[in-house]
């Protein structure tokens, strides 16, 4: 969705909303498509003295694999953003504010860019997943597996030395 911001950095007064579902479905994160619904995105760009404030609202079905133990993870998210939006930068290095020059903002980009950044660096189905055994393939939550605890490399038998 572009937004035409025009009227709000010339008259200076006024509100823009917007309410649209944005498709994210062709998004990869960490080689899955994890965007099963689309993005509700609600918001407004005010008129302020000199910039415009944005403020929008994101909401949206999420599935991706456990880090850990791969199970299947399900969320509902809901992230809120805030940006000031000038017509022009001074300082050209100033990432505090967006710079709109020709009055038209592409929100379909700067919301994809919030919410890839909002995400997780990892996703886990639970903070203490136990992941699978290495070994066997079982996932370790569900109980032990019943493998033999895995040898330490011969290599590094003098190190235990060492703290002793």
């Amino acid at each position: 969705m572009i937004l035409d911001l025009k009227k709000i950095f010339t008259e200076k007064t006024g509100t823009v909303s917007f309410d649209y579902d944005m498709d994210l479905s062709s998004t990869e994160v960490d080689n899955v498509h994890p965007f099963v619904t689309p993005v509700k995105v609600q918001g407004s760009v005010t008129a302020k003295d000199g910039f415009a404030l944005l403020t929008a609202e994101t909401s949206f079905d999420f599935s991706v694999p456990c880090d850990r133990c791969t199970k299947q993870i399900d969320r509902h998210l809901h992230y809120s953003f805030t940006h000031t939006l000038v017509r022009s930068l001074e300082n050209e290095d100033d990432d505090r504010f967006i710079e709109v020059p020709d009055g038209q903002l592409d929100l379909d980009e700067l919301m994809r860019e919030d919410i890839l950044l909002e995400l997780p660096s990892k996703f886990l189905c639970k903070e203490d997943c136990k992941g699978i055994c290495p070994k066997c393939g079982k996932n370790l939550n569900d109980g032990p597996c019943g493998c033999e605890p895995q040898n330490t490399d011969s290599r590094f038998e003098v190190l235990k030395n060492l703290i002793h």
